[in-house]
């Protein structure tokens, strides 16, 4: 609790900052999906036959997962407000379309033709009769909506577009868990507040709750324009940076502390990254040494010239018990020590991201291509053996050629569990056992995991073994888990431009790049 105070006092006005954003995205979205939302259920009232089209469309929008739809939205709006704003208005419509039809729909025929009787217009008899009696079912799905939206708003940090989000996102990266509370909390608490008080406007009757209505649509536009709040001043170029390299102290902290480097990036998911330079959304990205778009997309990688960034040897981390249990089982994996060089995984990550093969493919040509590739072993298995990993390709590589390798050579199976997001979910995993192991990186080990003292972590920063033989010697002591042997790549963190805007701006190292935002400051 202590620390999670701590952090709430030092980081007090980016946690504000990142509150106003969410709020205006939240209302923004709602304030769209009203505008367009209560038409639409005003008026497949009027049209019967084509209300069970638009309830149904609206139904299938509100049952694509988030992500998935995030996914989608990307090669079409790109990153940033766009895909965020326009996923939050499509969660927001099945509700206020549908309660505004049910509101309607049910009010009483005998007080319609009454109404029509008296020589009222439809028009009349819409705002005078129906509306005033399905406000409260209007409020209800607007409420509904309301606190939809601020859950799902959490992921627009996924792509850039900001909010609460960022706090959960960079926690979930860098094993900080007072970080996550410090999104989440709030997050929540924002959902019971406006429930709450959206449940008092409902409750409200007559000319109350019209007055209400008109006062929530008033404060709406209000409301929604928290997100455009000024924020810090922009350089020309712009930054996507993933949230685990803006918080760690081997990301970009590490570079302002070293090159006084002041760039002001956009939050978004590491996959994304890419993606996002190569449709020039942003023009410098955080990425990974042996990733295979930096070729697929002509990319410059530039020289850390004053040697930040930590070495990153990929190793794989198992649990002790899982060891002793099957002792032909690090043989096995070791096979692959020191067999895995920088070429070797940034053609694998090549092929995977840029050619689409599949992950299964080029594990079997690999293990095949170093004679280590065998028919899995038929009859009752050993045991069963978990392997996890996060959720890039690179992983998902790794991933395979563990289960091709362990199932051709020993009697084990093995299941897989990919995809497990950041580095604190794998390692949780693997230290409840959920996991039995996964590929990780001494850099990370040491910096995410560990977290030793800077002294410390800078005396072993520029030392690759010495950074191994620290971090297989600490987790062996804390947590019984073993680093087997290096694979033989190291996946470091590097700045990244496109090759024909770093040429233009002769920067090919990072200090250039600091270099050319202070002339155009």
């Amino acid at each position: 609790m202590q620390e999670f105070i701590r952090f709430i006092r030092e980081h007090a006005d980016k946690l504000l900052a990142q509150t106003l954003t969410h709020i205006g995205l939240t209302f923004l979205s709602l304030l769209l999906a009203l505008v367009i939302g209560l038409p639409v259920g005003i008026l497949i009232t009027r049209r019967k036959k084509v209300a069970a089209l638009v309830l149904g469309l609206t139904s299938v929008l509100q049952t694509i997962p988030s992500i998935a739809l995030l996914g989608f939205l990307i090669p079409l709006v790109g990153i940033g407000v766009g895909p965020a704003l326009l996923a939050l208005f499509l969660y927001a419509l099945l509700p206020i379309v549908r309660n505004a039809y049910v509101g309607i729909s049910e009010v009483s025929p005998v007080l319609r033709e009454a109404a029509l009787g008296m020589g009222m217009t439809d028009f009349q008899v819409l705002t005078r009769l129906e509306l005033p009696l399905a406000l409260p079912v209007i409020f209800a799905g607007i409420r509904t909506a309301t606190v939809i939206n601020v859950g799902v708003a959490t992921l627009a940090a996924y792509v850039g577009g900001g909010g609460l989000g960022e706090f959960i996102f960079g926690g979930i990266a860098l094993n900080n868990t007072a970080m996550i509370l410090a999104g989440a909390i709030p997050a929540a608490l924002l959902a019971i507040l406006f429930d709450f008080l959206l449940a008092k406007l409902q409750n409200l009757r007559g000319l109350k709750m019209r007055r209400a209505a008109l006062v929530f649509l008033a404060l709406a536009p209000v409301l929604s324009a928290f997100y455009w709040a000024p924020r810090a001043a922009q350089t020309r170029l712009i930054a996507g940076f993933a949230h685990e390299f803006y918080g760690r102290d081997d990301g970009y902290p590490g570079l302002q502390k070293t090159y006084g480097l002041r760039i002001t990036p956009q939050l978004i998911d590491q996959n994304l990254m890419y993606e996002a330079i190569h449709q020039q959304q942003v023009d410098v990205i955080s990425g990974y040494s042996t990733d295979g778009r930096i070729k697929a997309y002509s990319l410059q990688t530039l020289t850390d010239d004053k040697r930040t960034f930590p070495p990153y040897q990929a190793a794989f981390v198992v649990r002790k018990t899982v060891l002793k249990q099957y002792p032909d089982l690090a043989p096995t994996l070791n096979l692959l020590a020191g067999r895995l060089t920088d070429s070797v995984m940034t053609e694998m990550n090549y092929r995977a991201d840029f050619r689409h093969e599949a992950p299964e493919k080029i594990a079997k040509e690999f293990l095949q291509k170093l004679n280590l590739y065998r028919v899995p072993q038929r009859g009752n298995p050993q045991g069963t053996l978990v392997v996890g990993s996060k959720i890039f390709t690179e992983q998902y590589i790794l991933a395979e050629i563990i289960r091709m390798l362990v199932e051709g050579h020993t009697a084990l199976r093995v299941v897989t569990k990919t995809g497990l997001g950041g580095t604190k979910i794998c390692f949780d995993a693997l230290r409840t056992g959920a996991i039995d192991l996964y590929p990780e990186y001494t850099g990370t080990g040491l910096l995410v995991i560990l977290q030793p003292n800077r002294t410390t972590a800078d005396s072993l920063r520029p030392h690759s073994e010495a950074t191994y033989q620290y971090v297989a010697s600490k987790f062996d002591r804390l947590y019984g888990l073993t680093w087997l042997r290096p694979l033989g790549f190291n996946n470091a963190y590097a700045l990244m431009m496109r090759q024909a805007q770093a040429r233009q701006l002769h920067i090919r190292t990072i200090s250039d790049l600091q270099r050319y935002l202070d002339e155009e400051k």
